[in-house]
C-alpha cells in the first residue's frame, strides 16, 4: 500500500526541489562517462551449450573463493532488480509533477544504474566464472519477488537510500578485491563511484530535508537504521549468504557501521544538532542506544571470526 501522499508530503517535496535541481547539476559536472563493454575481457568468451552448440559450462570452471563469488553473485541479482526500486522511488515522489528536477532526477539515477547489471553479467559469462543456468534463474526469481520499500514515504526513502547507496559502494569495491581477478576488481572500483556519487546526491538532499523538519527527518533516520536491509534481502539464501560474505570479511557489520552509518550522520551533523524538538530528541537518543548496542554486537562477531580463524591456522599446521 501506498504512503499517504498529505500537504505534509508535497509541501517538503515542493521545498526540497531547489536542492534536487543543484544536487543534478554538481552530480553532471563531475560524472564521468564510461562504457560498460569496455570493463569485459570479450576475447575470453566462448559460446554455451544450447540452441547454439556450445560447450557445457562445468562446476571445475568456477572462479574465485565462495565468499567472493556469492558477493559478486548477490550484487548482480541486486542490481538486476532496478525495475522495482526505480518503481519504489517514483511512488516516493508521487503528488508532484515529473517535469521538474524530481523527475530528472529518476531518470538520471535509473540510466546510470542500468549499466551496472549489465557490466557484471556479462563479466561473469564471458569469463564463464559461474553457472549461468543457476544465475539466469536465480535473476527470474529474485526479480518476480521485487522490492518493497521497509518504510514508505520521501523522508524514509531519502534516508534509506542515502545509507545503501554508500553500503553498496563499500561492497562492491570490496567484492572486487575478494576475487583477486584485476579486471573484476576494476569493474567494480568503477560502478563503486557510481554508488558514492549517488550517495552524494541523496544525502546532501537529506541534508536540505533536516533543515525542513527536523523531527520528522530524525526519526526517519532512525527508523532506517534501526531497520536497515540491504535491497537484496530478499534474494533466496540471503541471511546464510550475507553470513559468509560477512566472515570472509566482505561486508560485515562492523564496515556496516563505521564506514556506512558513523560518515553519514556526521554529514548531517546528527549530534551536534540543536533544533530537534521533543520527538526529534527521543529518535536521536534511540538511535545513539541502537548504535552501541551494534557495536557491542560487532565486537562480539569480530571475537568469534578471530576465533574461528585461528582454530583453521592451529589446525593447518
Amino acid at each position: 500500500m501506498a504512503y499517504e501522499v498529505d500537504d505534509f508530503t508535497i509541501g517538503l517535496l515542493n521545498d526540497l526541489e531547489p536542492t534536487v535541481e543543484s544536487e543534478i547539476n554538481r552530480h553532471l559536472t563531475v560524472a564521468k562517462e564510461w562504457m560498460p563493454h569496455e570493463y569485459v575481457p570479450w576475447s575470453e568468451g566462448e559460446t554455451f551449450a544450447g540452441v547454439l552448440n556450445g560447450r557445457e559450462w562445468k562446476p571445475e570452471e568456477l572462479k574465485f573463493s565462495d565468499a567472493a563469488r556469492t558477493s559478486m553473485i548477490i550484487n548482480l541479482l541486486t542490481e538486476d532488480n532496478l525495475p522495482s526500486y526505480h518503481l519504489a522511488i517514483s511512488r516516493g515522489v508521487d503528488g508532484i509533477s515529473r517535469d521538474g528536477a524530481w523527475g530528472t532526477w529518476i531518470g538520471r539515477w535509473t540510466a546510470e544504474e542500468g549499466r551496472h547489471g549489465q557490466a557484471i553479467r556479462d563479466y561473469l559469462l564471458v569469463t564463464r566464472a559461474v553457472d549461468p543456468v543457476d544465475l539466469e534463474r536465480a535473476r527470474m526469481k529474485h526479480m518476480q519477488e521485487g522490492f518493497s520499500a521497509i518504510h514508505e514515504g520521501p523522508l524514509h526513502g531519502i534516508a534509506y537510500v542515502s545509507f545503501q547507496e554508500l553500503a553498496t559502494r563499500v561492497s562492491h569495491r570490496n567484492t572486487g578485491a575478494a576475487t583477486g581477478d584485476p579486471v573484476a576488481e576494476q569493474l567494480m572500483a568503477r560502478i563503486a563511484l557510481d554508488e558514492n556519487l549517488h550517495m552524494i546526491f541523496y544525502r546532501n538532499v537529506m541534508a536540505a530535508a533536516f533543515d525542513y523538519s527536523p523531527d520528522r527527518a530524525m526519526r526517519a533516520v532512525t527508523d532506517t537504521v534501526r531497520d536497515f536491509a540491504m535491497p537484496g534481502h530478499g534474494i533466496d539464501g540471503f541471511g546464510r549468504k550475507a553470513l559468509a560474505i560477512a566472515v570472509a570479511g566482505i561486508y560485515d557489520l562492523r564496515q556496516h557501521k563505521d564506514d556506512v552509518v558513523a560518515p553519514v550522520l556526521r554529514h548531517w551533523k546528527v549530534w551536534e544538532r540543536t533544533d530537534f524538538g521533543p520527538e526529534g530528541e527521543a529518535a536521536r537518543d534511540e538511535l545513539a542506544v541502537f548504535l552501541d548496542n551494534t557495536e557491542q554486537a560487532a565486537q562480539k562477531f569480530e571475537a568469534k571470526r578471530d576465533a574461528f580463524a585461528a582454530r583453521l591456522a592451529k589446525a593447518a599446521e
